[in-house]
């Protein structure tokens, strides 16, 4: 009961915060997967390519978060450029395993292990891990892709799980999607939950090394960014301070990492680094 209160609290919250906004027409750039119920896990794909009047394909060995990176080119970035490590890890993402550790800020760590304990373990969703020693034996990942009734990939799932235990860390729906006023697309991550979602507009940008930066910072309503969508009796959304940047990128023994930092309003609040390995 504590817990339906909490969810309920929250949902009132980003309501009051956000604005009105009509998924199915001057704001469709936000229509993203929800949860039927409050644990989240693998529920949200089917109903997600039903929409689609598509399947799941949880049977394609080597799927992509992406299809192809250059369904990102446009003014400022070409796929081209990248190093193919980086493009590979995209777009055959269920071709390679990752190793992560974590790192949080003293003023922080209070709030994320509140979230963590409370929230996100309870509904298998956005559970950040808190300590070095949570993910020390790894994650495994899911790449589920969602087609239309064609066959074409238009979005992908990414669940993460912790090997150790089995627990959902991250159930994620990836696509590309280009927002208003934009000269070019963005990666669109939304993380479903009951009633609605969090979803992150990231920014690519290929640096001079090949590297990949993708960057979701402060900006205007429409803009690249972080937003939460409630459906309480109608729908409302809300940018939230949360700015986050991806670094991917191939150390000097050609092994390839992410340095993932995630900041509230300006400061640094946590810290990810992965190794990424393809599988033999």
């Amino acid at each position: 009961m504590l817990a339906q209160l909490a969810d309920l609290g929250t949902r009132k919250f980003w309501r009051a915060t956000g604005r009105p906004v009509d998924l199915d027409g001057e704001h469709s750039w936000l229509r993203a997967p929800t949860s039927s119920g409050p644990v989240v896990r693998d529920g949200w794909l089917a109903a997600e390519a039903a929409l689609h009047g598509g399947y799941v394909d949880d049977e394609t060995p080597g799927a992509g978060l992406l299809p192809s990176m250059a369904d990102l080119d446009g003014p400022g970035f070409r796929a081209a450029d990248l190093r193919p490590q980086v493009r590979d890890f995209y777009e055959h993402t269920a071709d390679w395993h990752l190793e992560a550790w974590s790192s949080w800020a003293p003023w922080a760590w209070p709030g994320g292990e509140l979230v963590s304990r409370f929230f996100g373990k309870r509904v298998e969703q956005l559970a950040l891990p808190m300590r070095p020693l949570d993910v020390a034996h790894g994650m495994e990942s899911r790449v589920p892709v969602i087609r239309d009734a064609d066959g074409r990939q238009v979005a992908a799932g990414w669940l993460r799980t912790l090997r150790a235990t089995g627990e959902f860390v991250f159930s994620g729906c990836y696509s590309t999607r280009t927002l208003p006023g934009a000269a070019r697309p963005s990666v669109h991550v939304a993380f479903p939950l009951e009633s609605g979602n969090v979803q992150v507009f990231l920014q690519p940008q290929v640096r001079a090394d090949g590297s990949l930066l993708l960057s979701s910072p402060a900006g205007e309503f429409g803009a690249d960014g972080a937003y939460v969508v409630v459906e309480d009796g109608s729908t409302h959304a809300s940018r939230m301070p949360v700015h986050e940047t991806f670094h991917v990128y191939v150390d000097d023994r050609g092994v390839l990492r992410t340095d993932h930092v995630l900041r509230l309003w300006g400061a640094t609040a946590m810290r990810l680094h992965y190794k990424l390995e393809r599988s033999a």
